[in-house]
């Protein structure tokens, strides 16, 4: 069951920073639903014993459905993202998922963001973009340096800015990016998101971002996050709109 909504003030920060935390999203018995969910996907394809830093999974979601889609439904997450979306734009039900975690002790910097959907792109070609980022926490991260995902304030208006200058199709070539691959871009100083588990972040598809160390002794507990990314109804006819007018799809 959903606990929490998105308020006008997120709407503000999303706007302006790119992202926005929003805490209490999934209640106790929902939280715990989704820690089963990882930790059943994690005995069936897991990393290597020795293994530490990131692991992901990329589960599809085909005709028979998954639990993670499943997940998605009950947790209310299109509903709650459809609070930062324009109106009459709701989001689209993901088509995968990604379980991204992070497994002690691995101490790492990012040096740059990058853009998701870029390397390598769809089959058709056209850059992997969408709307925004959604982000399930099923760990706590209240701390920084514990796998955290590290972003850069406002750089989806300095990409679109950016892109509007030379067109949306520089997405694809690699020659005009910076490393990353992110549009060379002034980045300003990245910040770390905290926060407890239970969480939900979106983060606007431009925004650099990347992942970050995990200082957390070895066997302490992994950083574990649900990502889908989402699109607004109708973004794959408009996705030249959506990144060189980066507030396009975002509600005012």
């Amino acid at each position: 069951m959903r606990v929490a909504a998105v308020s006008q003030a997120d709407v503000v920060a999303f706007r302006t920073r790119g992202y926005v935390l929003v805490p209490g999203v999934l209640d106790d018995d929902m939280l715990r639903r989704g820690q089963q969910i990882a930790a059943s996907m994690l005995a069936a394809e897991p990393p290597d014993a020795v293994h530490s830093g990131p692991y992901f999974l990329w589960p599809r979601f085909g005709a028979d459905g998954h639990p993670l889609l499943d997940f998605y439904r009950e947790a209310g997450l299109g509903e709650l993202a459809a609070g930062l979306l324009q109106p009459g734009l709701p989001a689209r039900e993901p088509d995968f998922a990604q379980l991204a975690t992070t497994i002690p002790h691995w101490p790492h910097r990012p040096g740059c963001p990058h853009l998701d959907g870029l390397t390598p792109p769809p089959p058709d070609g056209r850059p992997g973009t969408f709307s925004m980022l959604c982000g399930v926490w099923l760990s706590d991260q209240r701390e920084p340096d514990r796998g955290n995902l590290w972003v850069w304030p406002g750089t989806h208006l300095r990409s679109g800015a950016w892109l509007a200058d030379r067109g949306a199709d520089a997405l694809s070539q690699a020659d005009l990016l910076g490393p990353g691959p992110y549009p060379p871009v002034e980045l300003g100083d990245p910040v770390q998101v905290t926060g407890p588990a239970g969480s939900v972040l979106f983060a606007h598809y431009l925004l650099g971002h990347n992942i970050g160390g995990h200082s957390g002794p070895a066997g302490s507990p992994q950083r574990q996050v649900i990502y889908y990314r989402l699109m607004a109804e109708g973004h794959l006819g408009r996705w030249r709109e959506a990144v060189t007018r980066p507030l396009a799809e975002i509600r005012d």
